[in-house]
């Protein structure tokens, strides 16, 4: 099954591995696994980005370039998965997250997130905790 990281799991990936529980550390470090991070992952890190808050230091070119070099795939924002948001019911109101479930169920792929209120979706949603650095 194809592996879609959400915007927070993405950053913690390339920057706070450490904060993922090991056995989604060892199914991204697979070569064999597809893993996906999405076009609308980096539009929002750039949208934070550019609020210039001090607890938010990313920089959504670097985020990129360190996902490609990592070996995941750009998943691109289709019309299809907009046209698909409109289906979703309203668990969840952020467009970000919405778009990644409308992504994830297009694909299909198994979206991978820390938010426990996208499980209500699909599932195809795989929450995961949080390990304490």
């Amino acid at each position: 099954m194809k592996i879609l990281l959400d915007t927070q799991l993405l950053l913690w990936a390339l920057h706070e591995p450490e904060r993922m529980p090991d056995p989604i550390c060892v199914e991204l470090a697979d070569r064999r696994q597809e893993v996906f991070f999405s076009a609308a992952s980096i539009w929002e890190i750039g949208i934070k980005a550019s609020l210039g808050r001090d607890d938010f230091q990313f920089k959504p070119a670097d985020v990129w370039r360190f996902a490609v070099m990592a070996g995941f795939a750009e998943l691109t924002v289709t019309s299809a998965h907009g046209a698909a948001v409109a289906e979703l019911p309203w668990h969840h109101r952020d467009p970000f997250d919405r778009l990644l479930i409308a992504q994830a169920l297009s694909l299909p792929a198994r979206l991978v997130t820390a938010d426990a209120i996208l499980m209500r979706y699909s599932e195809l949603v795989q929450q995961v905790k949080v390990v304490s650095p």
